[in-house]
């Protein structure tokens, strides 16, 4: 596959959810049952360079004209799951989020407020035939929310390190049935200790959209591009999920101490990646 740009877009993770080809219709399920067996299947950085492409385009195209029919592959205990991109619906979203994540000047220069009105529009009409409409996919730029490593334990954890021009890789993936389960448990800790959290209302949200799935699907959070922003040594000290969890369970324990240890650890990490954005 030709690629459109050679450039590597960083510092965005992903959260995906791959469902097992049961859960499509036909016809999508036959089209996702060919594509998977094809050896020339495009990668992330595939869709991110295109991306790139769009927005070099004069006008920038802001949402692709047509949707994707690409997806990311895995077989898990014989079961070929798929995970579709859907890259114009989750631009379309990605668009509504942006004029909090720019200043005005900087998101007009990339995307003309001309450009973006004609998407929102577009994005309404769609929706109106669409409701029920949800990604596969969900995207962090510098960061990873907190919420996603419920889903997740330290002992699904892979770590593979830089090696010459190939990333470093940190990622976890997890049976749907077990990232459900610990939602549920980490729901009713929160919820009996903490009462209101921005914390809770994340896991309440990622615990809904994990309902729209199938229950046999595999959920993976995915570092991606963000281990460019993190240090090779930092990035194989990094055990957010095992902080996370540790943090639940000093709460469900009643060890404050504890819980604020592991807050703590996460803050500071996080913190200083997230300082990187502004810098120059």
């Amino acid at each position: 596959m030709a690629k459109v740009s050679s450039v590597a877009v960083p510092y965005a993770a992903y959260l995906r959810v791959y469902e097992p080809l049961a859960a499509f219709p036909e016809p999508e399920r036959d089209h996702w049952a060919r594509y998977a067996r094809r050896a020339d299947r495009p990668t992330y950085q595939d869709e991110l360079r295109r991306s790139l492409a769009d927005l070099l385009a004069t006008p920038p195209v802001a949402v692709p004209v047509h949707e994707s029919a690409d997806a990311f592959v895995l077989e898990r205990d014989g079961v070929v799951c798929v995970c579709p991109w859907r890259t114009r619906l989750r631009g379309w979203q990605a668009l509504a989020g942006l004029g909090e994540e720019l200043p005005t000047p900087v998101l007009d220069a990339v995307l003309p407020p001309l450009v973006r009105d004609q998407a929102a529009q577009d994005y309404e009409r769609w929706l109106e035939r669409n409701p029920e409409a949800r990604p596969w996919i969900r995207g962090a730029t510098w960061q990873i929310p907190l919420n996603w490593f419920v889903l997740v334990a330290d002992e699904e954890r892979r770590f593979e390190p830089r090696s010459g021009e190939t990333p470093a890789l940190l990622r976890y993936r997890t049976p749907m049935v077990q990232a459900r389960r610990r939602v549920a448990r980490a729901l009713r800790t929160l919820q009996d200790t903490v009462r209101e959290s921005p914390l809770i209302d994340g896991v309440l949200d990622v615990g809904r959209w994990l309902e729209e799935f199938h229950p046999r699907s595999v959920v993976e959070l995915d570092y991606g591009g963000l281990v460019h922003a993190v240090p090779g040594g930092t990035l194989e000290e990094d055990h957010s999920a095992a902080d996370v969890a540790a943090g639940i369970d000093a709460l469900r324990r009643g060890d404050e101490s504890a819980a604020t240890h592991a807050y703590t650890r996460l803050a500071t990490r996080w913190r200083s990646i997230r300082d990187l954005r502004s810098a120059n």
